[in-house]
């Protein structure tokens, strides 16, 4: 089986779904051929060497992302199945649509673009998208790939009726250490690493903790870590001091690998008030290395509750004030238990060779046409 797979871009500033492909394909390789199209970057992520990566320039430099040589790329590959990462992207158009002249079947994962808060921004381009070419491409797709429950609920809503797989990103757990239970520490850190949006609802987190006692916080510092708009993160540093919180928060530019690992190695609780995401991988990534969670339920992370590694609240100023309070009142070892929990969630359910074997289970189901997974949800009348 080959496996070709479309991507906007494989830049390392862009987080998210790029890193995604990177991690995923580095252990789908131990078991098919891997080609993945994209356009060119300055500062790419490293694929295995093993992997077929076929960057191609844009026809025009102003032009959106539109290739006519990833059109031709595309269009020549021999492959068993098309798989296309985004969503509103030349690349993923172009992919969805020389499968249909091909006769080649296609998944299309949306990574969350489909989400009510993402179809929020950019209304009308996006309105005006799915009229001219994604509702189609998504329609006629062999499957859809959702990360969460809630994601193909979503995708469902738009009166969607294709298969929908849903399969949770997953991480290497290899990679992330847990922190010792030391009940000696009397320094702590609130740590939120992610991009710097205001849809991931930093100002919401700037105001819930100008409302925390200063004696329960007087120990405490929060590092805001990520990428993001410098007028957006200058206006955030503007909040911070008008609240007088200078002292108590900082914003700092993203880190990768090694150093975003000791990120979370020495946070002591992770915090994500996000108004959407369609999973969070940064939560897992907490988790992995043992730190608790707050997040909202505009994450699909429920089971934060229920196996005690943190907590799954509203989404609100009030909410997050209310989980903070109990976030910092709970002792080390407390919060060491709850980290814990994480790591075990973790360890049960995302870890990337799991979610490589579902892929491949997915893979092998559009292909070759063997008995749908159980992860496989199909549409009901």
């Amino acid at each position: 089986m080959k496996v070709t797979q479309a991507i906007q871009s494989l830049n390392r500033n862009d987080g998210g779904t790029a890193s995604y492909i990177q991690l995923l394909d580095t252990e789908l390789i131990k078991y098919t051929s891997i080609c993945v199209i994209t356009l060119d970057t300055a500062n790419p992520l490293p694929l295995n060497e093993q992997i077929d990566i076929i960057s191609c320039r844009k026809s025009f430099p102003w032009a959106k992302g539109y290739s006519k040589e990833l059109w031709e790329q595309i269009k020549d590959v021999q492959t068993s199945l098309f798989h296309g990462n985004g969503m509103w992207q030349y690349p993923i158009h172009a992919l969805s649509k020389i499968a249909r002249e091909k006769n080649i079947p296609y998944i299309l994962s949306p990574h969350g673009m489909l989400e009510p808060w993402a179809l929020q921004t950019g209304k009308f381009k996006k309105k005006l998208g799915l009229w001219l070419y994604q509702y189609e491409d998504l329609k006629q797709a062999t499957c859809i790939h959702a990360t969460a429950k809630s994601e193909a609920d979503n995708i469902r809503a738009l009166g969607l009726k294709n298969p929908i797989a849903i399969i949770p990103n997953g991480i290497d757990l290899s990679e992330y250490r847990v922190a010792t239970d030391n009940t000696e520490k009397s320094q702590h850190t609130l740590l939120f690493l992610s991009r710097i949006h205001p849809k991931k609802g930093i100002e919401m987190l700037i105001e819930a903790w100008s409302k925390i006692e200063v004696s329960l916080k007087q120990n405490w510092k929060i590092r805001i870590i990520g990428n993001g708009e410098e007028n957006y993160i200058e206006s955030l540093n503007v909040y911070i001091h008008k609240l007088g919180l200078g002292e108590e928060i900082s914003i700092e530019g993203p880190l990768f690998h090694d150093e975003k690992i000791k990120a979370f190695n020495e946070a002591d609780l992770f915090v994500l008030p996000t108004y959407s995401e369609n999973f969070g991988i940064v939560i897992l990534e907490a988790l992995a290395s043992g730190v608790p969670v707050i997040t909202t339920k505009g994450a699909p992370w429920e089971e934060l509750e229920l196996k005690k590694a943190g907590w799954w609240i509203e989404i609100g100023v009030d909410p997050l004030v209310e989980a903070l309070n109990k976030a910092l009142r709970l002792t080390n070892t407390e919060r060491f238990k709850m980290g814990f929990n994480g790591r075990k969630l973790a360890e049960a359910n995302y870890t990337i060779e799991s979610v490589a074997k579902k892929m491949m289970d997915l893979y092998a189901w559009v292909s070759e046409k063997t008995l749908p997974p159980s992860f496989i949800q199909l549409y009901k009348h």
